[in-house]
């Protein structure tokens, strides 16, 4: 879906949700390497400032197997004295963040083989999968694509009218019944409908529930299981909302889902939110599942495909360096 060539107004917005991302994830300025410079001035870098850098890698959230994969690369090139001062060493950290993230750098790919190509959206409360949702259909609008949507939160209502909302905004056909119904009934309808319309996507909302409510989690393989019974291969993406304030919580849902439903494609909501962001490196690490998406603020324009150059850039550095600003943001449009 993505793999064409970017268009000039998709390269600028491509470069605004860039400059969002490094103007809001740790509000601006980086919790990594903030007064880094103060503390250790021109002098080559040693073993202290190794030790600073740890302790701020932990205490980001970067969790302990992603900060030692990154400490163990820094203290070779020490020792080798290729760090000759603190510049030095944000640049080698920022090369080491990218490259953890890399492999996980995945956008989304529609396989227009499968119609509707179906993402089944899953969860925990208040993670902003109904808003994923949203933005997620009103990109695939701009991209040309028919979209449905599946209201299988049936145990909120304000999901269901919050979908629908979402829906007229984005011009994406909508499938709900009334709140209570069985989910696993309402994707059934909704993927024969999908189905029989021609449409693109069908993209289904899912209640959302705590990764540790194992009755839950049956629920979600139950529906999972029902599509099967429309579309063997569906769904072609089981797409993880994670909250990223959750911090190591965010982890284990994700450690969870996997387990439970088997989870393709993550997207990381609430990056203006958190003081830190170094969540990501510990998921990217422990799981390697792509991450299709980040979401840095409510509007539309503030949720765009993940890119690992970028995300290293703003994770390290803040807003105050705007070096790398070409890697940046989303590797195409910005959803409007």
């Amino acid at each position: 879906m993505f793999g064409r060539k970017p268009k000039p107004a998709e390269e600028q917005e491509k470069q605004g949700f860039f400059s969002r991302l490094r103007a809001r994830l740790n509000r601006g300025d980086s919790f990594l390497t903030r007064d880094i410079r103060d503390l250790f001035g021109s002098r080559q870098i040693d073993a202290a400032a190794l030790e600073e850098l740890e302790t701020r890698l932990l205490t980001a959230d970067a969790g302990v197997e992603a900060t030692e994969h990154i400490l163990e690369g820094l203290r070779k090139r020490v020792a080798r004295k290729e760090l000759g001062d603190v510049n030095a060493l944000i640049a080698a950290l920022r090369n080491a963040v990218a490259e953890i993230l890399a492999p996980c750098a995945q956008p989304l790919v529609i396989d227009e083989s499968r119609k509707p190509f179906v993402v089944l959206v899953v969860g925990v409360n208040g993670s902003g999968k109904t808003t994923t949702i949203g933005k997620l259909a009103r990109r695939l609008r701009e991209n040309g694509l028919s979209v449905m949507l599946a209201a299988g939160d049936t145990f909120r209502a304000a999901a269901i009218e919050q979908l629908d909302i979402w829906a007229k905004r984005s011009g994406a056909a909508f499938v709900s019944q009334q709140a209570g119904a069985d989910p696993g009934a309402v994707v059934f309808d909704a993927l024969q409908s999908a189905r029989a319309q021609k449409v693109d996507v069908l993209l289904a909302d899912t209640a959302g529930r705590l990764h540790s409510q194992s009755h839950l989690m049956e629920e979600l393989k139950k529906v999972r299981r029902v599509l099967q019974r429309v579309d063997p291969s569906a769904p072609h993406e089981v797409l993880l909302v994670l909250d990223a304030n959750q911090g190591q919580n965010a982890l284990s849902q994700a450690v969870q889902f996997h387990e439970a439903i088997g989870v393709t494609g993550l997207v990381l909501t609430k990056l203006d939110g958190t003081a830190k962001g170094g969540i990501v490196l510990a998921i990217a690490r422990k799981l390697g599942i792509p991450i299709r998406f980040i979401g840095v603020g409510e509007q539309p324009e503030d949720f765009g495909e993940f890119d690992a150059q970028a995300f290293a850039a703003a994770l390290v550095e803040g807003k105050g360096n705007s070096d790398g600003a070409a890697a940046g943001g989303d590797a195409q449009a910005a959803g409007r």
